[in-house]
């Protein structure tokens, strides 16, 4: 079966490769093969050690799932910051009167409508 496996290493760098497995074959099998590719090597080892999330299809998997054909892999860094906290930061930083819906306001009409 065809697996796709993509990796960001850091910020605005991808690694993506495809891998041919048989069928039944889990996403620790997946990992296992990656630990035979030199560029591979590091992010599986990773992933094995728990420091990367991995995810099939954008979802949180573990090593023992079972894949299907066509699944995508993504070996996945923690965030650092929580998105809802960096919204909040980035609202203050930019005061209330210009940003989100507050910055297209009718002349006259109530604060926050």
């Amino acid at each position: 079966m065809h697996i796709d496996v993509t990796f960001s290493p850091k910020e605005r760098v991808v690694r993506a490769c495809s891998l041919e497995l048989a069928l039944g074959a889990t996403l620790g099998d997946c990992v296992a093969q990656l630990l035979a590719d030199p560029l591979w090597k590091e992010a599986a080892q990773s992933a094995l050690d728990g420091d990367l999330h991995p995810s099939i299809w954008n979802r949180r998997a573990k090593l023992d799932d079972v894949l299907r054909d066509g699944d995508h892999v993504n070996l996945s860094r923690g965030l650092l910051v929580d998105p809802m906290v960096a919204r909040r930061e980035r609202f203050a930083k930019q005061g209330a009167r210009s940003a989100g819906l507050f910055s297209k306001r009718r002349p006259g009409a109530k604060p926050g409508y």
